[in-house]
């Protein structure tokens, strides 16, 4: 996908740069896979801020975008559409199965409207198709990729992203994960074939503050420029340093480099993690 820039009528301008949109057929999202989204603005169901520098942006629409894919297994699918998604960097296709069921799912690079599609345990190895990780050969990219048998896809779904498979073990798989981590996956649990679509995302410009406001982005501030009763970084005379050892949340509780991982029963799956570091 090629990228556009914009005369540099502005300073804003100058440097910004947008999708060309040469992937997509349609401007028009299919009606009943469509509904209303309610903005959160980073609050939870008390009210209370959870997120801060969320709210405003322009008004969004929810595809129901199916990420498991079984309710038309062994069914042949063909792509009627690919398609703008306001909610994620990826874009989606519009699939009509052949017993008439119409069905959103994430786009990979390179699909193209009339091409056909088929979700099945074995099918043939090709863009678009989604099967079971223990048939796919060692080296292609997936993405989509589930975790637990059954639960639908939970991982690799952003713009651009892929997994690979390296290798079998007994009853698992070797999947390098985008971050290059290598975990071991069940082999009976899905994955789809291909890149995840809009590959020039990351090379996305903004330009100007504007522009992430009307994505729901508010402004943020730097600790070091409040005061000290609003931040643990603030005070001090002109452009001091925070202070102390490492940097705080505005609570006072570690940040930039405290490890947040909660899920510790899954680290026996996990072979290398995302620094090089062999685990098993």
């Amino acid at each position: 996908m090629a990228l556009k820039k914009y005369k540099p009528t502005t300073p804003g301008r100058r440097q910004m740069s947008g999708y060309s949109f040469d992937e997509l057929t349609t401007s028009k999202p299919n009606k009943k896979l469509v509904t209303g989204k309610n903005r959160i603005s980073g609050r939870n169901n008390r009210g209370t801020i959870t997120i801060r520098h969320r709210g405003g942006g322009a008004a969004r629409k929810y595809r129901d975008t199916d990420f498991k894919m079984k309710k038309n297994i062994g069914i042949p699918g063909v792509v009627e559409s690919v398609e703008y998604d306001p909610g994620r960097t990826a874009y989606i296709m519009l699939v009509l199965y052949k017993n008439g069921d119409r069905k959103y799912h994430l786009a990979p690079a390179g699909i193209t409207a009339g091409e056909s599609v088929m979700t099945s345990e074995k099918t043939k190895i090709k863009i678009g198709n989604r099967l079971h990780i223990g048939n796919i050969p060692v080296g292609y990219e997936i993405h989509n990729l589930e975790f637990h048998p059954g639960r639908g896809g939970q991982a690799v779904k952003s713009a651009g992203n892929s997994a690979k498979i390296i290798g079998f073990d007994g009853d698992w798989a070797q999947v390098q994960l985008p971050s290059k981590e290598i975990r071991m996956v069940n082999k009976e649990c899905y994955a789809s074939i291909g890149k995840v679509s809009n590959t020039d995302h990351s090379l996305i410009k903004i330009g100007k503050a504007g522009r992430k406001r009307h994505m729901g982005r508010r402004p943020q501030v730097r600790g070091k420029a409040m005061n000290p009763c609003d931040h643990p970084h603030g005070g001090g005379e002109g452009a001091c340093p925070i202070g102390m050892k490492h940097p705080k949340t505005p609570w006072g509780l570690p940040a930039l480099g405290k490890k947040t991982r909660r899920r510790k029963d899954t680290n026996r799956l996990i072979v290398k993690n995302r620094k090089g570091k062999m685990v098993r």
